[in-house]
């Protein structure tokens, strides 16, 4: 698969050839401007490619209307989206689940005990951009949404970039929990988010540099994966 956003400009991805298992864990790392970003858009059909094709359970996502692929998707941006309003309509903005399978998503994301020692539990006030909420909550949140919705792919973007580790860890712990038979797809910022993945793909000035498990990339100290791991490892301790 190749990409790029107009005719004018350079390829951002160049001959990109990939499977993301079904059910399993992929990790999608690299330096910033490998191409991360753009295989995640050309997954939600922001940007098509030039040249190839993404297959969905062997289907054309090009073939099918946009709404029934994005319906078929979830994602977690790096920058969680809160609205002014209640936390009823942030995490169920259709209404269209019960307030029982609200709380569940909400305890599932480890956020239900904090909600409830608010007087107005799911009528909380959340104003705009969410901001009466801390970065960590509002993470949280957009994490309900998707554990509401229960899609058979989700897309964490960077998701963890800008939580602290306590945090990253629910994060982490909610998605073992509630997407073991899920097909989640981690952009990562934070290398050690991947590490308990099934699978690993190193991108590199739009090319897929390396792919295997962590633990295979890891055995190999001259590995590129291993470099990042040990370059973010060494920066953790500042």
């Amino acid at each position: 698969m190749q990409v790029r956003y107009a005719t004018q400009l350079p390829f951002v991805l160049k001959g990109l050839t990939c499977t993301l298992p079904g059910g399993l864990r992929t990790g999608i790392v690299g330096r910033s401007g490998s191409g991360k970003s753009t295989l995640i858009q050309a997954l939600f059909r922001i940007v098509d490619p030039c040249i190839g094709q993404v297959l969905i359970d062997g289907l054309d996502i090009c073939t099918i209307g946009l709404h029934d692929l994005r319906t078929r998707l979830s994602i977690v941006p790096q920058d969680p989206v809160m609205f002014e309003g209640t936390l009823r309509n942030n995490i169920d903005p259709l209404e269209e689940y019960s307030d029982e399978q609200i709380w569940e998503a909400l305890d599932s994301c480890h956020l239900g005990d904090e909600v409830r020692k608010s007087d107005l539990k799911l009528d909380s006030t959340v104003t705009e951009n969410g901001s009466n909420w801390s970065a960590g909550q509002r993470q949280l949140v957009c994490l309900g949404r998707v554990v509401l919705k229960k899609r058979k792919i989700l897309v964490l973007d960077e998701a963890t970039s800008s939580v602290d580790p306590i945090t990253d860890n629910l994060i982490q712990k909610t998605l073992k929990q509630q997407f073991s038979e899920c097909t989640v797809i981690t952009i990562a910022h934070r290398i050690t988010s991947v590490l308990d993945s099934e699978k690993v793909i190193l991108l590199d000035n739009g090319k897929i540099a390396e792919a295997d498990s962590p633990a295979k990339l890891l055995e190999d100290n001259l590995s590129l994966f291993s470099k990042l791991v040990l370059e973010y490892t060494k920066g953790s301790e500042y």
